[in-house]
């Protein structure tokens, strides 16, 4: 009788590659010195590539961990949560919350205008005080273990959307850092506040960053925006920001 270790090594990869990655890792390759040869494979893990659409022939040469390049692909997602206002202001922290506090309106808002996302229906806004908000991420919870970042440094992208209204000036603020076990700052990204004028074009603009090459150690990473009216205007005439994100990828070569 056939047993499965006497299956030839291309069938092996195929059948493995229909198997999720942690039981691959935690529980087939701890089998036998067989399994544990195919699991690291580069074939296997460019075959669960090709299984699930993170594959493009364009990459074969740029690629130099499939099996990192496997993980990543599988974990990325926006790690900011609740980006969008959709429910209210959780896992959001106020740091600062003046004037008449923050709101969430629903877009295109007065004298606003729409977003280009159809699936982005409301934002935050401020008030006439300094409005700041922020998430702190812990990178081991989202799946993102540590000698994945110390050692692979993937991509960190960051982008933020922000909006004036029409009839009133206001200043938006963005900082991003990228902190260690004892929350030491490795990295930032702080460009310089984005001053808006009265009768402005009220248009959303997206801003965004990639860190690359951070120092290793990175294990958070804070997320901070807001600002306020410059007119001081009582009621909600501030920048009103939504569709924030942080997401983690593979760098190709």
């Amino acid at each position: 009788m056939t047993s499965i270790g006497d299956l030839p090594e291309d069938v092996l990869v195929e059948l493995f590659s229909l198997l999720p990655a942690r039981d691959l890792l935690r529980a087939c390759r701890l089998v036998c010195t067989q399994w544990r040869y195919v699991v690291d494979l580069t074939t296997l893990w460019k075959r669960k590539c090709q299984r699930e659409g993170f594959y493009t022939q364009n990459l074969d040469r740029s690629i130099s961990d499939w099996k990192v390049f496997y993980m990543l692909c599988s974990l990325k997602r926006n790690l900011i949560k609740n980006p969008c206002a959709e429910e209210n202001f959780q896992h959001w922290k106020l740091d600062n919350n003046e004037g008449d506090k923050w709101k969430i309106e629903a877009l295109p808002g007065p004298h606003g205008t729409d977003m280009a996302d159809p699936n982005v229906h409301k934002y935050f806004v401020t008030s006439y005080g300094p409005c700041f908000k922020s998430q702190l991420i812990t990178l081991k919870k989202e799946g993102y273990w540590n000698e994945l970042m110390d050692e692979k440094r993937p991509e960190i992208v960051v982008k933020d959307w922000y909006a004036a209204r029409f009839d009133c000036g206001c200043r938006y603020e963005l900082i991003v850092r990228l902190l260690s076990e004892d929350y030491i700052v490795l990295e930032e990204f702080c460009p310089e506040p984005v001053v808006i004028q009265q009768w402005n074009d009220a248009v959303w603009r997206e801003i965004s960053h990639t860190f690359q090459n951070y120092p290793a150690g990175v294990r958070y990473i804070w997320f901070q925006h807001g600002g306020q009216d410059t007119q001081f205007w009582a009621g909600w005439y501030g920048i009103r920001v939504t569709n924030s994100s942080i997401t983690i990828g593979p760098q190709t070569l």
